[in-house]
């Protein structure tokens, strides 16, 4: 499985959309991200794990408590792929309707 393959797997879980997205704002220790979700801590643990398994995300301890954030160089390398996913698609979308004129 690449990476990206990895990455969009990953996202299949609905949570860990929504834990990516939360993360988008800046770094949130666990605590923080179960506060504002339905899911247990232990759940949220889990769900970072996997998120930083396929490169999504990274953490940092500062202090007592370890702070969990966006990687950009994983999102980078998701976005390429969804970038080249869209131009391929668009330009097969205009192939097609070029050869519809003719």
């Amino acid at each position: 499985m690449t990476n990206v393959t990895a990455m969009l797997t990953a996202l299949g879980d609905p949570m860990r959309q929504t834990i990516l997205d939360r993360l988008s704002d800046g770094p949130l220790p666990v605590g923080r991200l179960a506060d504002v979700l339905p899911i247990s801590r232990p759940a949220v643990s889990q769900h970072l794990k996997v998120l930083k398994d396929v490169g999504l995300v990274l953490d940092r301890q500062e202090g007592t408590r370890r702070l969990y954030q966006v990687d950009p160089e994983g999102l980078a390398l998701l976005r390429a792929h969804l970038d080249g996913v869209w131009a391929r698609a668009l330009q097969s979308f205009g192939e097609r309707i070029a050869s519809e004129e003719t």
